[in-house]
């Protein structure tokens, strides 16, 4: 292990005697990542040992009171262990030194919203009309990839009504002019995820949707402004929805307006009203306020920030007026 995997490794142990958790025992996931594990077996902890292994158990001391596992562990790994001791979830040790990145690690999460950014810059320059939302996000795919995307983890493209549905997944709906239109790349560099998305219109945006777009932008600038060292989570939140609020959207608000990115793509802190976790300098964000309004349309902004001791660092290009797509 290298000199800042041994100093990663020593701090492990010391949050595990904090919690008193006696062993850890990882399967591949971006916890065991984040100790350096590269196969496909599982990695454990103890005081004393450090190994990757297919059978864990055996590695688990007799003594071990409790053992923190890793969430994405199935039931039978988990009777597999054999075990007399309380299992609890690994991320009572992790999560808190996954929350800060290291340098290299911001490094990464930048080259990573970098591709992403790229990707959605060139989507002006593609031909929208009469495509529909499936062939867009194969087009979408191969751009995040041509703009330096190591490993692409989700495309997704809605237009007019389905816009409206979070969860929406690309069909055969043929894009149409007067369509509002929801644009977003996930993608992963060095192990390390961004993501990035765009609220467009095509042709001709629907009634009232422009409106409600310079709210989400609004409520975006808010929440970066919010973005301070020693402040709490809640406290972007609480900017971007009293810019919704006060527009009137604020039933038809996403639960939160962002959240934290690393080796998952979702992380800690959970950017809502009611996360008390303290910013700190190494924290990278995602931003991304929306507002869903049923049947009609919806627009989501998604930007990545690290928050600094100057304050917040966007690593993407800041999102314009609303944008037209011309063909």
């Amino acid at each position: 292990m290298s000199g800042s995997g041994e100093g990663r490794l020593a701090a492990v142990r010391r949050a595990m005697a904090e919690v008193e958790v006696d062993a850890l025992v990882l399967r591949p996931s971006p916890d065991f990542r984040f100790l350096g594990g590269r196969g496909d077996g599982f990695l454990v902890v103890t005081r004393d040992a450090f190994a990757e292994t297919g059978d864990p158990g055996p590695l688990v001391p007799v003594s071990a009171r409790r053992v923190g596992v890793d969430p994405e562990m199935r039931v039978r790994e988990l009777f597999a262990l054999a075990v007399d001791a309380e299992l609890v979830p690994a991320g009572a040790v992790l999560a808190p030194l996954r929350l800060r990145k290291e340098p290299e690690e911001l490094d990464a999460i930048a080259l990573a919203a970098r591709a992403a950014d790229g990707a959605l810059a060139g989507a002006r320059e593609l031909r929208w009309f009469g495509a529909t939302e499936r062939a867009m996000a194969r087009r979408m795919h191969v751009l995040l990839l041509e703009s330096g995307c190591e490993e692409v983890l989700d495309v997704r493209v809605s237009a007019g009504e389905h816009t409206a549905l979070p969860a929406h997944r690309p069909t055969d709906r043929v894009i149409n002019p007067g369509d509002a239109l929801q644009v977003s790349v996930r993608g992963r560099w060095n192990g390390y995820c961004a993501e990035v998305a765009r609220t467009l219109a095509v042709a001709e945006p629907p009634d009232d949707f422009e409106a409600l777009y310079t709210v989400i932008l609004a409520a975006q600038r808010a929440a970066l402004g919010a973005v301070r060292q020693a402040h709490p989570a809640a406290s972007v939140a609480a900017a971007a929805q009293t810019v919704i609020e006060n527009s009137g959207y604020g039933r038809f608000a996403a639960a939160h307006c962002g959240r934290g990115l690393g080796l998952a793509a979702d992380e800690p802190p959970v950017l809502s009203t009611s996360d008390p976790t303290e910013l700190a300098p190494g924290m990278a964000l995602c931003l991304e306020p929306a507002v869903y309004l049923p049947d009609l349309f919806g627009a989501r902004l998604a930007d990545v920030t690290l928050c600094t001791p100057s304050g917040p660092r966007l690593l993407t290009t800041p999102p314009p007026a609303l944008p037209v797509l011309d063909r």
